[in-house]
């Protein structure tokens, strides 16, 4: 199967908006979720990816709108892999280093790399396509491959050329993201051209990306393991729902505490192990009945009821409106 990361679509919500159509709307229309999109690292139908960016293509009535996309992101769109490609020793040897492993990213697409004479080209191939012959996830990928190679090569100036298979499109503002001279529509490949000479050349270092992500992997951590007794509960409770084994005493001895301890440490902070459990059950809840297509069955087993009447019972006490109620009116007032 052919997946990718949803990093690689990471600004989209941004775009449409910004286009004046609604990315939520979108989303689920192809069968997304907003949260997917909020976790890099999730892998989704490469294919399926491929059709949302056609179809948000024609609903926001850009037809450039895969390579606008990639205009507004940066290397990390590929994950570590951005990192560990710029370490080697070439230009030649990154770009080898990036087809061996891209699958860490996307599977379903190779890069090769081919000199004719003083030019050099970088061409992509996938092993799918869809209706449209993959035009806009074609514009996405082609454009992270400038992207990187223009970090990568200090002073690249006009030498590095953006090319497309497709015709250039009846657009006035074609030029927003790449400056005129740089993109070569009807091209015989779909890729980059840049001098022969460049592949010999040490990529230029990105200290300030790898500190970043560094940066944001610390904050993630943080969040995932916070020094906060009530978050450490919460987060405990949120893994232990789905298999139906949270109690209290179950998260105290996750946290070698007695029950005891724990209520008494909760109680000390204004709060208790019954309200931490009401509140991520509602929450996780909240976050399923809008971004998720799980059944209300479904929903309630994740939460670690065992019939669904106590769920929808709670629920309506938390909110006023049953599960599928909230749900209907929070989908029509998006």
């Amino acid at each position: 199967m052919f997946l990718v990361r949803t990093g690689a679509i990471e600004g989209y919500e941004k775009l449409v908006s910004q286009l004046g159509q609604n990315p939520a709307q979108i989303l689920r229309k192809a069968g997304f979720s907003p949260a997917q999109l909020h976790q890099p690292n999730t892998y989704v139908s490469y294919a399926k990816l491929a059709t949302l960016l056609d179809s948000s293509a024609m609903l926001c009535n850009e037809p450039l709108f895969g390579l606008r996309l990639a205009a507004e992101q940066n290397l990390m769109v590929v994950g570590e892999l951005a990192l560990s490609t710029t370490r080697q020793p070439s230009i030649a040897a990154a770009l080898a280093y990036y087809d061996a492993h891209a699958h860490l990213h996307a599977r379903g697409v190779s890069l090769q790399q081919h000199a004719r004479g003083e030019l050099a080209e970088a061409s992509l191939s996938f092993d799918f396509t869809n209706n449209s012959g993959l035009l806009q996830l074609k514009q996405l990928s082609v454009c992270h491959l400038f992207n990187g190679l223009r970090v990568m090569v200090e002073n690249s100036g006009q030498q590095l050329r953006y090319h497309l298979r497709q015709s250039r499109p009846v657009h006035a503002q074609w030029q927003w993201a790449i400056p005129a001279g740089q993109v070569q529509f009807d091209s015989h490949l779909d890729g980059v051209s840049f001098p022969a000479s460049w592949l010999g050349r040490s990529p230029r270092g990105l200290e300030t990306l790898v500190t970043e992500h560094l940066e944001q992997r610390i904050q993630f951590l943080e969040l995932r393991y916070p020094n906060d007794l009530k978050a450490q509960v919460c987060h405990l409770i949120s893994n232990l729902l789905p298999h139906g084994e949270c109690t209290v005493g179950s998260v105290a001895a996750a946290l070698n505490l007695h029950p005891r301890v724990l209520q008494k440490r909760l109680q000390s902070m204004n709060s208790s192990f019954a309200e931490l459990l009401r509140d991520t059950r509602l929450e996780i809840a909240r976050q399923h009945l809008l971004h998720s297509h799980l059944s209300i069955t479904e929903l309630a087993l994740n939460l670690g009821y065992a019939e669904v009447a106590v769920f929808s019972r709670n629920f309506r006490s938390w909110t006023g409106e049953s599960p599928l109620q909230w749900r209907r009116r929070q989908r029509d007032e998006a």
